[in-house]
């Protein structure tokens, strides 16, 4: 166990000094920022540091300012000092990967209170200063000696980030004609209508004409412009959404406040529905703190215990939207309990059938690995201590999950307990479905209808995000 102790009054002289040394990294300003609200853009926006007068991004000037009172509070004079004054002058920058060593010296002793005076410096990598000045601090005169506190772990994540690129992707392209089914609450209204503003869709409101310009005078937004089909319940809504989509008069569906069995019994009606050759699944894009990019999860939301053959579809499905996402070559993970391919657990039989499939074309666009266990498929480090060596596994851009049930285990969690943001899409019918759940905001709303923009233009163009 490390301890830290300090130098009492008495045991401090003329000339004692301590220090500690420091590596200037973009998390360290950001920590920062965060904890001083200081988002002065010379911290914290490259574009703008770049062509500041340093020509790079530079640290706040109290970070070294809290660097010389770490020292005072932890070495010289250590547990149990006060802090008096302290006058700082600031001689030089400090950029990112600059090594900075704080230094503290005692200058003067006063026994009548008892007061120590220390010079303080700071200097770079080239010895050059970049802060120097004097603090004044009561020193302790008890003898402290304790256990050093182990500090937690701090993750920073920007939240939104990954689903803001989504949305900055699709702000180029036309928007897309848009039925928004049934949107009689604040929330599904408000994200149909800020879709609209922002250009990525054309929106279409199918349903109760009182009810949306009821909800719409209660969150005060504006319809001005925005086309109604007044329709008297959710059921029709559903049903002449699908008619829209099938005259081709709306590119994409949207769901509102209704519920997903509904919105869908007309889409897959045999005669009458969107269905095409292709098996319809769902997916769930996920943008998790601790994961270093998007994460798509199928299927978690329409197929229960999907088959071989439906497998093989979702699979499809899901590369062919990471593909319009601007993912060159989707990383596919097929997931299991284990790692090896074992006759009594079937979604083992299944992972290592579909990555023969995709050696024999059946499934193009994407590198598939499995069968994998959750751990291996987003951690490098479990996978390499079970001996995997894979381009999929610890690096998985799509979770294809053994059923229902399981899916939609891991996607919860992933956001209940991992703090992921969700957004989601129904995919393999002749349109894409934004399909949200009603605990999702207006980011997750936005992200999704981004994603079915980018799959819309993707088929017609061939052009990635």
């Amino acid at each position: 166990m490390q301890y830290i102790e300090n130098k009492t009054f008495d045991e401090i002289h003329i000339g004692d000094s301590a220090e500690l040394t420091r590596v200037l990294k973009p998390g360290d300003i950001e920590l920062f920022a965060v904890m001083s609200g200081d988002v002065n853009p010379a911290h914290v926006d490259s574009d703008f540091a770049h062509s500041d007068m340093f020509h790079k991004v530079i640290a706040h000037g109290m970070w070294g300012g809290a660097l010389i009172s770490a020292v005072l509070g932890t070495e010289l004079p250590g547990p149990g000092t006060i802090y008096l004054n302290q006058n700082l002058s600031f001689r030089n920058a400090v950029g990112l990967g600059d090594t900075i060593t704080v230094r503290v010296t005692v200058a003067e002793k006063s026994a009548e209170h008892p007061h120590v005076t220390l010079d303080c410096l700071c200097l770079n990598q080239d010895n050059e200063i970049v802060i120097e000045g004097r603090a004044v601090v009561v020193a302790p005169t008890e003898k402290v000696r304790r256990p050093r506190v182990l500090l937690p772990e701090v993750h920073l994540h920007e939240r939104g980030a990954r689903f803001a690129a989504l949305t900055k992707a699709a702000s180029v392209l036309a928007p897309v004609r848009t039925a928004v089914v049934h949107p009689c609450d604040a929330l599904s209204l408000e994200g149909a209508v800020l879709a609209g503003t922002k250009g990525m869709i054309v929106p279409i409101l199918v349903g109760p004409k009182a009810k949306i310009e009821a909800t719409a005078a209660e969150a005060q937004l504006d319809l001005s412009g925005i086309e109604i089909v007044d329709v008297p319940h959710s059921h029709a809504a559903a049903e002449r959404a699908v008619a829209l989509a099938r005259e081709g008069k709306v590119d994409m569906l949207m769901k509102g406040k209704i519920h997903t069995d509904e919105l869908l019994a007309p889409v897959v009606n045999k005669e009458t529905g969107l269905r095409t050759e292709r098996r319809m699944s769902h997916v769930f894009a996920l943008d998790i703190p601790n994961y270093p990019k998007l994460l798509l999860i199928s299927d978690a939301a329409i197929n229960l215990f999907p088959d071989l053959s439906v497998k093989r579809d979702i699979v499809q499905n899901a590369i062919d939207l990471a593909l319009a996402l601007g993912i060159a070559a989707p990383k596919v993970a097929l997931l299991s309990a284990i790692e090896t391919v074992t006759p009594s657990i079937p979604s083992t039989v299944d992972a290592s059938a579909l990555c023969k499939m995709a050696d024999r074309g059946q499934i193009v666009g994407g590198l598939l690995d499995g069968p994998l266990a959750f751990d291996n498929a987003v951690s490098k480090a479990a996978a390499e201590t079970k001996g995997i060596h894979s381009e999929v596994a610890g690096d998985a851009d799509i979770l294809i999950v053994p059923d229902l049930e399981a899916g939609n285990m891991i996607a919860k969690q992933l956001i209940y307990l991992a703090g992921a943001d969700a957004a989601g899409i129904v995919l393999g019918a002749r349109i894409p479905i934004v399909l949200t759940s009603r605990a999702d905001g207006v980011m997750s709303r936005l992200a999704s209808a981004a994603m079915a923009q980018l799959l819309i233009h993707y088929h017609v163009t061939g052009d990635k995000a």
